[in-house]
């Protein structure tokens, strides 16, 4: 049985360098393993508690809860939008840890990365994304990390996959979150 890694990208520009993360990811996701890169989450309208309800929600909610509901681990890739998380993304963690109690990430293993222009990659928007997804009910994966710096002169003529260090980062951690959900979906 294949793992089904669903990732989510914080950043609906389509040049975006997290986006071309993700299509990294694709390309490198270990054997054994599926990753989806979802592609829907500038339809989400915002949380709102009057329209989350059974059996009338959004398509686009529909959407994205199933294919939630199908993965077996999180992968998310955000920029930082003035030292935090971007709004769409956070939204989609919103919409995904409803209904309270019994939301999509149930126990499943998250590691969250990206890529952002100053020094420090994103840490910011990496570390809230990491809490909210934990309060959300994810297993984030705190030791499991991926922060690089300078996006725009880095991949100004390089795609990521094409970057030998970035790739082998993407590598590394694309395996370590197959392990942690195939330990996951063992038991």
């Amino acid at each position: 049985m294949s793992v089904r890694i669903l990732t989510l990208v914080g950043s609906l520009r389509a040049g975006s360098h997290n986006r071309q993360l993700a299509e990294a990811a694709v390309k490198l996701a270990p054997a054994g393993a599926e990753v989806e890169l979802f592609e829907g989450l500038g339809d989400l309208p915002f949380y709102n508690e009057d329209i989350d309800v059974e059996g009338s929600v959004p398509a686009a909610v529909a959407e994205i809860r199933a294919a939630a509901q199908r993965a077996d681990a999180f992968l998310f890739f955000t920029p930082e939008y003035n030292g935090t998380i971007p709004a769409v993304l956070k939204n989609a963690i919103d919409w995904l840890s409803r209904p309270h109690g019994a939301g999509a990430f149930g126990g499943k293993p998250v590691v969250v990365a990206g890529t952002a222009y100053g020094r420090f990659g994103g840490v910011w928007a990496q570390d809230e994304v990491r809490k909210s997804v934990g309060i959300a009910g994810g297993k984030v994966l705190e030791d499991v990390k991926l922060s690089i710096p300078g996006s725009l002169t880095r991949f100004a003529e390089t795609h990521p996959s094409d970057d030998a260090e970035v790739a082998a980062q993407l590598t590394e951690i694309l395996s370590r979150l197959h392990g942690h959900a195939d330990d996951t979906v063992a038991a």
